[in-house]
């Protein structure tokens, strides 16, 4: 059988900006219809990745092939980007006079006038703006203008969507449908996609990979479910949320005390008696429970409980076995 061609190949790039350097040594590969999420502090070089990507900024270390063919940059393309994908960038790009359904049909033909308006209706309706069809950008919410450019940007089914924070403006209520919807419809249409995030939702439940940036280079990459379960380190366990990275002593006699686990709050409990005695500072309501912040000697401590807790309260916590 031949062999099948990787979609993206992403090879050693580096990028500064002047001397600054933002990406160094960055390798990875994207097949078809694969959804690979980005995550990392802000100034990790997210944003920069998809920008280079896509053609906006120049490398001078490494290369990019898409199908065996070398994306050569702006320095060889009078026009930034490619053909074959779309960049949805946080400043949604919108032509400000003319209307949400007009901005979505814009690059699609107008030979087929019946086929462009049942296409421009699907989209309208994947992203819920289907009553704003009418209506201008410039009256729009900075949310409501971030899903007409998800809209727009997959109007002529690109091989590869890029998105920078896509739901970052949209209201938490709207978020999850539109969420669902936009990266069904992706996996519909076998449209690769990679997102740069700060959102658990979009790199837990919606991709196929994870990649971990800091400082411009690559953590780790892996599938989100063993990323969340085996984090490399503290730093990438902390792009979920709260992590207690306490020596296993702690828990277990026959352990050196030098060695330590990376513990989210979940995998910890309070019980009636335990050695570990935790001193409560805060509780902070989180909807199906409490988050609990204490302190064990010097450590601050985290802990998710059923209950609210006083503060200066003391507690018994262990571990939960898993």
């Amino acid at each position: 059988m031949p062999k099948q061609l990787l979609m993206l190949d992403v090879q050693k790039v580096s990028f500064q900006y002047n001397e600054t350097p933002v990406l160094k040594n960055i390798s990875f590969t994207l097949e078809k219809g694969e959804h690979l999420s980005i995550i990392g502090e802000s100034g990790s070089g997210k944003s920069t990745l998809l920008k280079v990507i896509y053609g906006l900024y120049h490398i001078e270390k490494g290369k990019i092939f898409w199908d065996e063919k070398q994306l050569l940059g702006p320095n060889y393309n009078i026009v930034p980007g490619e053909a074959f994908m779309k960049y949805v960038a946080q400043d949604y790009d919108l032509m400000p006079y003319i209307t949400v359904e007009e901005n979505i049909g814009k690059f699609l033909s107008n030979f087929y006038p019946r086929k462009k308006k049942k296409r421009i209706a699907e989209l309208l309706d994947v992203v819920g703006m289907t009553n704003y069809a009418k209506v201008k950008p410039t009256a729009l919410s900075g949310g409501q203008q971030q899903r007409v450019a998800l809209a727009k940007a997959v109007a002529k089914a690109p091989e590869l969507l890029l998105l920078d924070e896509p739901f970052s403006n949209v209201d938490n209520f709207k978020k999850n449908k539109l969420r669902r919807n936009i990266f069904a419809y992706l996996k519909e249409q076998n449209i690769a996609c990679i997102t740069a995030t700060h959102d658990n939702a979009d790199s837990l439940s919606f991709a196929d990979s994870t990649m971990v940036l800091r400082h411009g280079k690559m953590v780790d990459k892996n599938t989100p479910l063993d990323l969340y379960r085996q984090p490399k380190n503290k730093y990438v366990a902390s792009l979920f949320g709260e992590v207690n990275e306490l020596p296993l002593s702690l828990f277990y006699d026959d352990i050196k005390a030098s060695k330590k686990s990376l513990l989210y709050p979940h995998q910890l409990k309070i019980v009636q008696q335990s050695p570990l005695k935790l001193t409560v500072k805060n509780s902070y309501f989180q909807g199906t429970h409490y988050l609990i912040k204490g302190k064990l000697g010097r450590r601050t401590v985290y802990v998710n409980h059923s209950a609210y807790i006083p503060a200066e309260k003391e507690v018994y916590i262990t571990a939960i076995e898993e």
